[in-house]
């Protein structure tokens, strides 16, 4: 992470605007989470998890949302990094800090992006199955 500023912080109400500017930049597979209904819906999601933010100088540049189930595993539901911003390892960073603040529990991702993941050298355990759609 060079030697810029980094923070990584909780999300907080004070932090939504931010949030979903980056969440709007992200493209097309996130538009379901910042318009009409499904903005609404994230909101309240957002409610219930456990989100970290992480920041260069000032700037928001990547978020992790995840749930805690109570001493069953902490899962990791959306990883975002700002495409300026990605190669700096902060993708990583967010998910080390969710192991970090969660060290007796199994950290899981939910992904659709696979080769990130194997990338960064985790362990693939599982599967999702979709049971209605």
């Amino acid at each position: 992470m060079e030697n810029a500023k980094v923070e990584i912080r909780r999300y907080g109400p004070n932090d939504e605007a931010l949030l979903f500017g980056l969440i709007e930049r992200a493209g097309e597979e996130w538009t379901e989470y910042c318009k009409g209904s499904g903005r609404r819906k994230y909101q309240q999601a957002l409610a219930h998890s456990l989100c970290y933010l992480l920041f260069e100088e000032d700037q928001l540049c990547g978020y992790a949302r995840c749930r805690d189930d109570d001493g069953f595993g902490v899962y990791v539901y959306d990883l975002l990094v700002d495409e300026r911003y990605r190669g700096k390892a902060y993708g990583r960073a967010l998910m080390e800090r969710v192991c970090k603040d969660f060290p007796e529990d199994t950290v899981y991702v939910m992904s659709d992006v696979d080769p990130y993941y194997e990338k960064l050298g985790y362990q693939r355990e599982g599967s999702i199955f979709i049971v209605r759609g």
